[in-house]
C-alpha cells in the first residue's frame, strides 16, 4: 500500500539507488520506495553496455567516480533525482560526489572516503581523541619473500589483528599472537587481496592493537551531524579470532542504561571524527574497562539481511527511515517497536560444494522463530572466513525478552543440518595431453 508522503518542494519523488551485483538489500530499498510513493532508478556497478543488457538504466564503474558523476548527471537533466543512496560501501563516495553536484542532501566525498579506508578511519579517529585501537600501515614485501616478512613480524606488539583496508564484512580479518602466526595470516591477506580480490592492487594492509571486551554494534541515522542512535544490538557470542565471523544480534541491548549511553556518545563522536553528517551509520564497537573503543564505523545501514530485525513505528523498515531522512522528512519521532528481535548469519563451518540442506521447517517451528531464509544455492561453492564474504543464509526471531529470541536462535541452528562435499581438485592438464 503506497502512502501519500510530503517531501521538500523542490525535491523530485525520484530515487537513484547504488547497487553492487552481489548485494542482498536492494529489494527491501525498492519495497520502502514503493511503500513511499517514490519512483526508483537502479544504478549497477558494470559497465554501461552490460547494465543495459540486464535492463539497468545506469551502469556505473565505482572505482572512476568523476566518470560516474558526469553519467548521473546527464541522466538526471533527463529524469531528476530527489536523492542518492549508495546501498553497500562501494557506492559510497560516488553518491557523496553526484549530491554534491546536485544540491541534493549528501556527505562530503572526503568523509565517505574516510568511512571506506580503515587507515584514515583510525587516523582520523585518533587526532580527535576517539577510543579506538592503535594501529600501522604495512606493505607487503617483494613477491614470497618470507625473510622479510619475518622482519615485518619482529616489529609487531602482539596480539594483534590485520586487516585489508577497504573489505568489509570481517573479510581478511585475523588475529595473530605471535611472530609465526603473524606470517602465515599475512601469507593468507596477501592471497586473498592480490589473487582472489577483483581489482585489487594495492599490497597495504593495516596491523592494529586486539582490543579484548564484549562487542555491540549500532545503528543510526545522521541528521545535520546529530546522531539518532536506532538500534544497539549485543553480539553475545565472543569473537576472539583467529577469525572474527559474526553470528547473533539481538536488540535492544540487555546492557545498563548508562554504558548504552556512553556507546551512543561515542558513536557520535566516530562519525564527526569522519565528518560525517547525514544518513546511515552503521558501527561496530568493543566495551572493556576502559569503555568503550570503535573498532569500525561505516556510512551506510547494516548488511546482509539484518535489517530485517528492525522496525519502527507501525510497520515501518529500516530502508524506509533511510529513505524518508534522504529526502528531508521528519522521522525524530518514529521509535523502534518495542519486542525484541534477533538475527542468527548461519556460519559457513568448512569449504566445499553444498550438496544439500535440512531441518530448515523444524527449525522455522521453533518458538518465537519467524523465519530461516537460506541464501547459498545447492552445489555452489561454500567459502568461509576469512575468504568469504557471505554467510549460509540468517534465522530471524522475534518475542517478548532478548534472552527468548537468543536461545531460540540457537535451538533453531542446532536442528538445521548441511551437506557439504570437498570440491575436486583441480586437473593438471599438462599431465592429461602428454599421457595420451
Amino acid at each position: 500500500m503506497t502512502s501519500n508522503i510530503t517531501t521538500r518542494a523542490e525535491l523530485p519523488r525520484r530515487l537513484l539507488l547504488l547497487l553492487t551485483t552481489r548485494t542482498y538489500r536492494a529489494q527491501a530499498f525498492l519495497e520502502a520506495a514503493e511503500n513511499l510513493g517514490i519512483e526508483v532508478v537502479k544504478a549497477i556497478s558494470m559497465h554501461h553496455h552490460l547494465a543495459e543488457y540486464w535492463h539497468y538504466p545506469l551502469g556505473l564503474q565505482y572505482d572512476d567516480p568523476e566518470s560516474c558523476v558526469q553519467a548521473i548527471i546527464q541522466f538526471h537533466q533527463r529524469r531528476p533525482f530527489g536523492a542518492i543512496i549508495a546501498v553497500d560501501d562501494s557506492g559510497a563516495v560516488v553518491a557523496a560526489k553526484a549530491s554534491m553536484a546536485l544540491g541534493l542532501n549528501h556527505n562530503s566525498p572526503e568523509s565517505a572516503a574516510a568511512a571506506r579506508d580503515k587507515h584514515v578511519m583510525r587516523q582520523l579517529f585518533h587526532e580527535r581523541n576517539v577510543p579506538s585501537p592503535r594501529s600501522e600501515l604495512f606493505r607487503f614485501p617483494g613477491d614470497n619473500d618470507q625473510e622479510d616478512l619475518a622482519k615485518l613480524a619482529e616489529r609487531v606488539n602482539y596480539p594483534c589483528v590485520l586487516k585489508p583496508l577497504n573489505l568489509n564484512g570481517s573479510r581478511g580479518v585475523i588475529r595473530a599472537d605471535n611472530s609465526e602466526q603473524f606470517i602465515q595470516a599475512a601469507g593468507q591477506l596477501r592471497r586473498l587481496l592480490v589473487t582472489g580480490e577483483p581489482g585489487q592492487t594495492d599490497p597495504s594492509f593495516l596491523v592494529e592493537q586486539y582490543v579484548p571486551g564484549v562487542e555491540v554494534a549500532v545503528e543510526g541515522l545522521l541528521f545535520a551531524g546529530q546522531l539518532k542512535i536506532l538500534a544497539l544490538f549485543d553480539k553475545p557470542d565472543p569473537l576472539e579470532g583467529p577469525y572474527f565471523e559474526e553470528t547473533i544480534y539481538v536488540t535492544p541491548s540487555r546492557l545498563p542504561v548508562r554504558t548504552q549511553e556512553t556507546i551512543a556518545q561515542t558513536t557520535a563522536k566516530a562519525a564527526a571524527a569522519l565528518g560525517l553528517r547525514e544518513g546511515p551509520v552503521h558501527a561496530e564497537l568493543r566495551l572493556n574497562k576502559a569503555g568503550p573503543w570503535v573498532i569500525e564505523l561505516a556510512g551506510r545501514s547494516i548488511g546482509g539481511l539484518c535489517s530485517r530485525t528492525l522496525r519502527f513505528g507501525i510497520a515501518v523498515s529500516l530502508e524506509e527511515m533511510i529513505i524518508r531522512q534522504a529526502f528531508g522528512l521528519d522521522v525524530s519521532q518514529i521509535q523502534r517497536e518495542s519486542q525484541a528481535r534477533g538475527v542468527m548469519m548461519i556460519p559457513i563451518p568448512q569449504a566445499g560444494i553444498l550438496k544439500g540442506i535440512s531441518g530448515c521447517e523444524a527449525a522455522q517451528s521453533v518458538e518465537f522463530i519467524e523465519s530461516v531464509e537460506i541464501t547459498a544455492q545447492v552445489n555452489h561453492r561454500l567459502i568461509p572466513l576469512p575468504e568469504g564474504d557471505s554467510y549460509l543464509g540468517f534465522i530471524f526471531a522475534r518475542g517478548p525478552a532478548p534472552v527468548l529470541v537468543e536461545a531460540a536462535l540457537r535451538e533453531a541452528h542446532k536442528l538445521i543440518s548441511l551437506d557439504i562435499i570437498p570440491e575436486l581438485p583441480l586437473i593438471n592438464r599438462d599431465f592429461v595431453v602428454a599421457t595420451h
